[in-house]
């Protein structure tokens, strides 16, 4: 059962008056769809219009065009429905800094007319990792203590639909790991969620993702069938001086693209013959680059977008 319906959904930010009117499309056409216990990722920089879409399918602000139905509810008709059946965690902290944990949780229970006691089998595993601070003030919490009191909140009144706009920007590694650990049980309950990330290895644990860039949605698939959509042979590079290594295989006429990822270069070739490598790494040698390390590797799903904003290279 699809529990997330976008159909054709789009969005234009208007500024200025007369002639210094401008319009910023945010969300052009965006259609796809969320089944009952599925982790469905966002993939995007800022800017791409994910945050719009959130904004939209949690009833904040209305579509120019197109329609999607949450839980088979109609975004606008159904709006009042809508918010008691979806939990939405924005990419910024929204809690009440100056109330404490217990009372952030008890609030939003009474928002939506039950208590933290009624429903604290819900948020359990959860809430009992922050319990012990139930008496500091929101606004003294480090962050993962913050994320974890925010999906508390938005899952405390029993949603069938979890949204949650890049919520681990900014949060330890641990964290992080200990969050998509209860994502995963809360799928296991059935619950959908749809959940915005920059990172390649949350993107990599979701069951399918989508990649946004301006305003489109691109492509749609599980995190392997994106990776499989780079067709073309990729190398790693790396070397003593990485930074001028970048700048000259920009400018070498057998390299196609170089992006830095981390501790080396991802490099395609115009022509991925072992002759064109071999004439890579002398042309390279010849310009002060001597000790360069060069390997094939798969693509991941960073390397698919990059490719996506130089279409002609793969």
């Amino acid at each position: 059962m699809d529990r997330i319906i976008v159909d054709r959904i789009s969005k234009t930010y208007s500024s200025g008056k007369g002639k210094k009117r401008t319009e910023t499309p945010a969300l052009r056409d965006i259609s796809f769809q969320c089944t009952e216990g599925e982790i469905f990722g966002l993939i995007g920089p800022d800017g791409a219009g994910k945050t719009t879409l959130f904004r939209i399918l949690t009833t904040l602000i209305l579509p120019d065009s197109g329609q999607a139905l949450m839980d088979g509810l109609d975004i606008i008709r159904d709006f009042k429905e809508i918010r008691k059946r979806v939990g939405y965690m924005p990419g910024r902290f929204s809690l009440y800094q100056d109330l404490t944990v217990e009372e952030n949780m008890n609030l939003f229970a009474s928002i939506f007319h039950t208590t933290v006691k009624e429903n604290y089998h819900l948020v359990k595993d959860i809430y009992q990792q922050i319990e012990p601070f139930k008496h500091r003030r929101a606004g003294q919490l480090s962050g993962g203590m913050k994320q974890k009191l925010a999906l508390s909140c938005a899952l405390i009144h029993q949603p069938r639909i979890l949204l949650l706009d890049e919520p681990t920007t900014g949060v330890d590694a641990v964290s992080r790991k200990e969050f998509w650990d209860m994502l995963d049980r809360l799928k296991e309950r059935g619950m959908t969620i749809l959940v915005s990330t920059p990172y390649m290895d949350e993107a990599a644990r979701c069951d399918r993702v989508g990649l946004i860039q301006d305003g489109h949605l691109f492509s749609v698939d599980t995190p392997q069938g994106i990776c499989n959509e780079f067709t073309s042979p990729l190398w790693a590079a790396a070397g003593t001086h990485m930074y001028p290594l970048l700048k000259d295989l920009r400018r070498a006429e057998e390299v196609d693209t170089a992006f830095a990822f981390g501790d080396s270069h991802h490099v395609t070739l115009k022509d991925p013959t072992p002759a064109n490598e071999e004439g890579l790494l002398q042309w390279l040698a010849s310009c002060g680059h001597e000790e360069v390390t060069w390997k094939r590797i798969e693509p991941t799903i960073e390397d698919r977008f990059m490719a996506f904003t130089t279409p002609t290279h793969v």
